[in-house]
């Protein structure tokens, strides 16, 4: 075989899967061994829509790789400055630009049957994944938009998902969160 076939091949091989985004974290408290965490497009007033992504969580910790993909039609909103919910939005907000979004929030679950995925009877647990006191916030948008707030918000999204780091104190703080962060969930009883 040709040399200079190969090196793309093997390159094409070490490449990691295409995804959004990837959240590594770490559960603080005790859940049963079935345990799976997953992250759910959810609709804007945040009630789950679909699992878009979950992960088992072994010995504390999960990691999730969220698909590139948008999330369902039903979960998606115009957004617009009166239905901005976000963390750490106070009005007055501008919108930039008309765009569809959606956002993914996180959930725990017991994995009754083993079949690695969220099934109707499993009961639900909204969890916000934490950096030291910011939430991480995971929005999806169809194009480039600009969202501003009250005490210094300002999210710039490019299209597809974000992720955030949102820290409200006497001003709000919005910082693009990389891969490298490590959320902390916490789950008390």
């Amino acid at each position: 075989m040709n040399a200079r076939l190969l090196i793309p091949l093997a390159l094409g091989l070490l490449a990691a899967p295409a995804s959004a985004l990837t959240v590594r974290g770490v559960v603080q408290g005790s859940v049963a061994p079935e345990s799976r965490i997953g992250g759910f497009a959810v609709t804007p007033f945040g009630q789950p829509v679909q699992e878009l992504v979950s992960a088992a969580v072994d010995a504390g910790r999960f990691q999730l790789d969220l698909p590139a993909t948008a999330p369902p039609t039903r979960a998606q909103a115009v957004l617009t400055s009166q239905n901005v919910s976000w963390p750490g939005v106070i009005d007055p907000v501008q919108v930039n630009a008309a765009v569809q979004a959606g956002e993914l929030k996180f959930f725990v679950y017991r994995d009754q049957n083993g079949n690695a995925r969220h099934d109707d009877n499993e009961a639900l647990r909204e969890v916000a994944p934490m950096v030291a006191k910011a939430t991480l916030f995971i929005p999806w948008v169809s194009a480039d938009v600009t969202v501003t707030a009250n005490k210094g918000y300002q999210a710039t999204l490019k299209r597809g998902w974000n992720a955030f780091l949102v820290a409200v104190g006497r001003t709000v703080t919005v910082q693009q969160a990389s891969d490298m962060v490590m959320v902390t969930v916490s789950i008390q009883k």
